[in-house]
């Protein structure tokens, strides 16, 4: 049975948009500050354009939950709901770091990531990841937020380092992570491509929830508290 899941990745400076059809994978992609609200729902239409399908031909919809920039996180997980609401639809929300990791290892030609956000107040989002499938990551730990210098780093082993939390706290993320880090892909950012090959396993082991609960993660409480409070 042919399984086609939309996805969304707005977390950090990149916008982007992509929808797989069992293994193929289309996707809109923009480095653009700012500009998500306004890219993200045209991505979203042309990919669908472009596949000839409606919204109600979907099976899920999987969105990057974060962590991340605040507005971003938020963007994504309120268009998941409204468009997984009005077309009836399971969400698969998927981790920004893991799917970033996921990148570096495409990149690096490695199984192993730390993924590292900068998460501004000179701290990072963390998380460390193996590949463990096809399009399948394991976590090694808990994803966090900490200072650069007290991150919880494994014992051994390759590691690709990605992220933007490596170009903006290396001084701080190298000496920490010793020789364990043979590549480093600074630049790379977290794309819906990652996220809806991510989303793939989790639907067909029945990970998803409905639209309601398709919740932003911020890691940070006081983040989490400002947006109740609103």
């Amino acid at each position: 049975m042919t399984v086609r899941i939309l996805a969304i990745e707005t977390a950090t400076q990149a916008c982007s948009a992509a929808l797989a059809i069992d293994d193929a994978v289309l996707e809109r992609y923009a480095l653009a500050p700012r500009q998500h609200a306004a890219l993200i729902l045209p991505m979203i239409e042309s990919l669908l354009a472009e596949a000839g399908i409606a919204v109600q031909q979907l099976d899920a919809i999987a969105f990057g939950r974060g962590p991340g920039a605040f507005t971003g996180v938020r963007i994504a997980a309120g268009i998941v709901q409204g468009i997984a609401c009005a077309a009836d639809r399971p969400v698969v929300p998927v981790s920004t770091l893991a799917a970033l990791a996921l990148g570096g290892m495409r990149e690096a030609g490695l199984d192993q990531a730390l993924a590292a956000l900068d998460a501004r107040r000179d701290e990072v989002y963390w998380g460390t990841y193996r590949r463990s499938g096809e399009n399948r990551l394991q976590p090694v730990g808990a994803e966090i937020v900490a200072l650069p210098a007290v991150v919880p780093v494994p014992a051994s082993g390759d590691w690709v380092a990605v992220g933007s939390g490596w170009d903006s706290y290396a001084a701080a993320l190298m000496p920490r992570c010793g020789e364990r880090v043979v590549r480093a892909l600074p630049d790379l950012e977290p794309r819906a491509a990652d996220v809806v090959r991510l989303s793939l396993a989790e639907f067909a082991a029945g990970r998803t929830v409905d639209a309601a609960r398709a919740l932003p993660v911020y890691l940070r409480n006081d983040v989490a508290e400002v947006k109740r409070n609103r």
